[in-house]
């Protein structure tokens, strides 16, 4: 029996995702490695998040955007990863119409507030490094909550765009998606009813999104810039530069794989491709993020440093 409705939606019972490959031994592997990168990804973005409220050096804008950074990590990589895993051992994965709605919605959500957040990160360095007297006054409490309540509710909106083109689609029988995931393309092409003011909208308010953080960071850097070659002293350069690394490596690595799949022509790479470059985005990069920003600055070493030592401190006692 067709486990979808003819030409009702309100009939549809689930999908079936196809997943990323069929051989069983390649399944297997993939699970462990997968696991493995999710398992680091929560530790390692619960440790961030830890280690920011608790470190009072850490109690700065950056850092603030941060923690939001990796609480947006932990929800982007747990709302796909977790049936992604489940996928690899199975035989046929079917997931419902309510549960693909809530994937995609909580994907949506959790990348837009990402970008949201990463263009907050680069208006602050562009302060601190352009203005940095006036820092404390330009990126105050107030600011920064502002900022982070337009992230969450950008992320809202785009989530609602998504989510409300979704249930406007029409589905007459086909339910298998080629993907690891509730993907918003593949769902449209196995769409039987007219699929174009369902396909523009969420583009639009997506792509708009897209748009308005890379001009801000974009144009937040541009300044950094100019501002870091106006400095005579190396060491004032250098250190101005390192601030801004950590940051810049993020941004490269989620805006070069959104662009990959969402700007670039669909004819100019294979379903496979997608998949692979949406296995890094989803799942690779938010183990990456915690690990860029601990290697790379050093305060947060230095308040890693301090947790330790206290921590090894407070444990010698029990050991004697």
């Amino acid at each position: 029996m067709d486990p979808l409705g003819h030409g009702n939606n309100t009939a549809m019972t689930g999908f079936i995702l196809l997943g990323l490959t069929n051989d069983p031994i390649l399944r297997v592997i993939l699970f462990m490695i997968i696991l493995c990168i999710y398992l680091v990804t929560i530790c390692g973005n619960l440790s961030t998040i830890i280690l920011i409220r608790s470190s009072s050096q850490l109690h700065q804008p950056m850092y603030l955007f941060l923690s939001h950074l990796a609480f947006a990590d932990i929800g982007y990589s747990s709302s796909v990863t977790p049936n992604m895993l489940v996928n690899f051992l199975v035989e046929r994965n079917t997931i419902s119409y309510p549960a693909c709605a809530i994937q995609l919605g909580s994907a949506i959500f959790f990348g837009t507030v990402e970008c949201f957040l990463l263009a907050a990160m680069a208006y602050d360095r562009f302060i601190a490094i352009s203005n940095p007297l006036l820092y404390s006054t330009e990126m105050s409490t107030q600011v920064c909550v502002q900022l982070l309540i337009v992230a969450y509710i950008g992320g809202f909106l785009n989530d609602c765009s998504f989510t409300i083109s979704f249930y406007s689609l029409l589905f007459c029988g086909r339910n298998r998606v080629n993907h690891f995931l509730c993907d918003f393309a593949p769902l449209v092409e196995l769409s039987c009813s007219d699929i174009s003011i369902p396909a523009a909208v969420p583009s639009f308010t997506a792509g708009s999104i897209i748009v308005v953080t890379v001009i801000v960071i974009a144009v937040s850097y541009i300044y950094i810039f100019t501002t870091i070659l106006k400095m005579r002293s190396t060491e004032g350069c250098h250190k101005a530069f390192s601030t801004c690394t950590s940051h810049l490596t993020a941004v490269t690595l989620y805006y070069g794989t959104i662009t990959f799949i969402y700007v670039m022509p669909k004819s100019s790479y294979s379903t496979d491709q997608n998949k692979v470059v949406s296995v890094f985005y989803i799942v690779v990069i938010p183990m990456l993020n915690p690990l860029i920003y601990s290697l790379r600055n050093s305060e947060i070493k230095g308040a890693l440093k301090r947790a330790w030592q206290e921590s090894t401190f407070f444990v010698k006692p029990v050991i004697s």
